[in-house]
């Protein structure tokens, strides 16, 4: 199973851009996009059902905001939309999707780069979401969790270009990447760093100022992890910064 995972700042900014013959091309079984920007209002999605995707959509209540969607080509055994926190559920965080051997959890953290009351809530988002994660584990009604997202965190200074700078920054705080290390030691793998190690110069996110993504000035903000259970089958995963329909690139995993 290949699966994907691309913030694309706006789905309909992105099909604008050629994101649908990008897909056809990329073909994966299943598509997990962030900050679609859908608002409630139905959207149009046969360019995806027409390439074979049951589609899924988890759009913020905020018209232009946030929200994520979940395309497969295999018929998943249950479909939830969010978790059950309506603070988190009106910006359309959360989407998980059960199929026979793996639970993929498609989530699009806050940012906090808007100023401190955000900042503030992304702190308390991330301690919602490691118990969050924590009780659907412990509750064992799903299978492995394989978790995708733009998190817009970094963990490690090789997972941004400028960590010195940055400590202060949100996505590197030391809260941040403290709850990182914490959620990783609950039993996940960074499956990027599984397969590629201490690579660096490896990032998903670049600033539209200054050329940064032509300078390779960016952030490693979107990730796959994968319960531990998982990481025998776990076959491959990178990312693909020549793919550009956004400020981001896509992620990617495959599953055995």
């Amino acid at each position: 199973m290949k699966i994907i995972s691309y913030n694309v700042n706006g789905l309909r900014s992105a099909l604008s851009k050629g994101l649908l013959e990008w897909v056809a091309e990329a073909a994966p079984d299943v598509l997990c996009l962030q900050e679609i920007k859908a608002g409630r209002e139905a959207m149009d999605v046969s360019g995806f059902e027409a390439l074979g995707y049951r589609a899924y959509l988890h759009p913020a209540l905020k018209p232009g905001y946030s929200g994520v969607a979940t395309f497969t080509k295999v018929e998943p055994k249950a479909v939830i939309h969010g978790c059950g926190q309506s603070c988190y559920d009106d910006e359309g965080r959360v989407l998980r999707l059960d199929f026979e051997n793996v639970s993929v959890l498609n989530t699009y953290m806050p940012s906090g780069t808007s100023g401190p009351e955000r900042q503030a809530f992304k702190v308390e988002w991330l301690h919602f979401f490691r118990d969050y994660v924590a009780k659907l584990r412990a509750d064992g009604s799903a299978p492995p969790l394989l978790i995708g997202g733009d998190f817009n965190c970094c963990q490690t200074p090789i997972d941004l270009h400028n960590p010195k700078s940055n400590q202060s920054s949100p996505g590197y705080t030391p809260e941040e990447r403290q709850w990182f290390r914490d959620f990783l030691a609950d039993g996940f793998v960074d499956t990027f760093r599984h397969h590629h190690g201490e690579a660096v110069g490896q990032y998903s996110w670049w600033s539209y100022r200054a050329g940064s993504r032509q300078r390779n000035v960016g952030w490693r903000l979107d990730h796959w992890l994968a319960d531990s259970a998982l990481q025998p089958r776990l076959a491959g995963a990178g990312l693909l910064p020549d793919v550009v329909h956004s400020d981001h690139c896509p992620a990617w995993v495959e599953v055995e």
